[in-house]
């Protein structure tokens, strides 16, 4: 950080690459509570539908989406069901592994953080391996000298989907 308190570009890209880093790792060694907390209460996370070749839906409220979570209670009512074997379709639940790459951050005006970065996600569950890949776009927030997510939008590009499309999937 400078003496003015902002962070400079490489403890930028360092503190967000950090937060991403944990967040993947998080997800892949099951670790759904301090998954959980890089979310803030009110966090969006959204994974929206293709609505052509070249164009996906653009509002989670009114159009397609492939998952749609208006806050962080819906993430956790999903690691409830996940957790408690409500879920046939997490059970068993698949060996992942995360990649996060071409992290971009930019600060905003209001202290808010935008990311863009790329993603794969392999798995494999009952003698099947399978992938995902795409983008992702984050708006975080500061909190406590680090971030939180206050938004996650993931495209899927590969969209064909040969098994279950969960939060752990991508």
């Amino acid at each position: 950080m400078d003496g003015s308190g902002v962070l400079d570009p490489v403890g930028l890209r360092s503190s967000v690459t950090e937060l991403l880093a944990r967040e993947a790792h998080y997800v892949d060694a099951g670790q759904w509570d301090a998954w959980l907390a890089l979310f803030e209460e009110a966090a969006e996370y959204w994974i929206p539908a293709w609505d052509s070749e070249h164009e996906h839906t653009t509002d989670p409220q009114s159009q397609m989406s492939l998952i749609y979570y208006g806050s962080r209670q819906g993430l956790e009512d999903r690691v409830f069901r996940i957790r408690t074997g409500r879920s046939a379709a997490s059970t068993p639940m698949p060996r992942t592994c995360h990649m996060v790459s071409n992290i971009l951050a930019s600060v905003n005006p209001d202290g808010t953080c935008s990311v863009q970065a790329k993603w794969v996600t392999y798995l494999f569950r009952m003698n099947q391996a399978s992938s995902f890949f795409g983008h992702y776009d984050y708006l975080l927030a500061p909190h406590e000298g680090g971030w939180r997510i206050r938004k996650k939008k993931i495209l899927v590009l590969n969209d064909l989907i040969p098994t279950v499309l969960d939060i752990y999937s991508v």
